[in-house]
């Protein structure tokens, strides 16, 4: 295995590799050359420079930290800003320029990212992020199964269609599907399968008739008759489990279970 920086003149250079959610893989390095390495034409953008990163044995989250230039034609502008680089994955380590040995030093998600129109800054999470979650559940007035995920026992494929867009308004951020029922859809997703926005998840916040508004905002170039997939929605209450899909014995919430403003109640007669 190739050890770097062993030399007092090392041929070492950076490289990243970014994998999207909508399935785009994209690859650059500090080099002033493209290298071909893994697989992977990975692009010369000098441009982009890692700011620090932080590895340690702890259970901790590692830092690190990306810069770079919007100019690149990989990376613009508007693709940021229609959340096409959110949470996607990335892998950053060092490649010998001359025999092309690499090694990852640090892999995880793209976190927060920031821009001022010239140049962008992205946060990185690393895997050891996963540790932080709860693994322990907590009682909860609401069912705390992802809707068609595990602990749920319902199909994601009775509750999921595919529509074709029948307007977009961008000012409030809503989109319409004629013949919908909206109110089913609140709480859902929807996922656009072509345009600039392809693959990104939306989150449905909510609905009037026909119309559904979503959580991020939508960029221009989506236009009438594109095709996508809705998933319903539920409001994770027992009254909607039972009620509307008659899954009650796969809640996963204590709906009767008392508060703890039981404790500071005063006795009555």
């Amino acid at each position: 295995m190739r050890v770097f920086f062993d030399r007092e003149l090392d041929t070492v250079a950076t490289f990243w590799r970014i994998y999207r959610r909508d399935g785009a893989a994209l690859a650059f390095t500090s080099h002033d050359r493209d290298l071909t390495f893994g697989g992977i034409t990975h692009r010369a953008a000098p441009g982009m420079i890692p700011a620090a990163i932080r590895l340690t044995v702890e259970l901790s989250n590692d830092s690190a930290e990306a810069q770079g230039a919007l100019h690149h034609d990989s990376i613009r502008a508007d693709e940021l800003a229609a959340g096409l680089f959110d949470e996607a994955a990335i892998e950053i380590g060092a490649v010998d320029w001359t025999t092309l040995d690499h090694s990852t030093l640090y892999s995880g998600q793209i976190g927060r990212i920031d821009d001022n129109q010239t140049q962008f800054t992205a946060e990185l999470r690393s895997n050891k992020s996963l540790l932080e979650r709860d693994l322990v559940p907590r009682t909860s007035p609401t069912c705390r199964a992802e809707f068609c995920g595990r602990g749920c026992g319902l199909s994601a494929v009775g509750f999921t269609t595919f529509r074709l867009l029948d307007a977009i308004d961008p000012e409030s951020n809503r989109v319409r599907f004629a013949g919908l029922i909206g109110e089913n859809y609140v709480d859902g997703r929807l996922r656009f399968l072509s345009g600039p926005q392809t693959g990104l998840g939306f989150g449905i916040i909510d609905a009037v008739a026909d119309w559904l508004t979503l959580d991020r905002p939508l960029v221009a170039g989506t236009a009438t008759g594109t095709r996508a997939e809705l998933r319903e929605g539920c409001d994770h209450t027992f009254a909607t489990c039972a009620g509307r899909f008659a899954n009650s014995i796969n809640f996963r919430g204590e709906p009767f279970l008392p508060g703890n403003d039981l404790l500071s109640r005063y006795g009555q007669s």
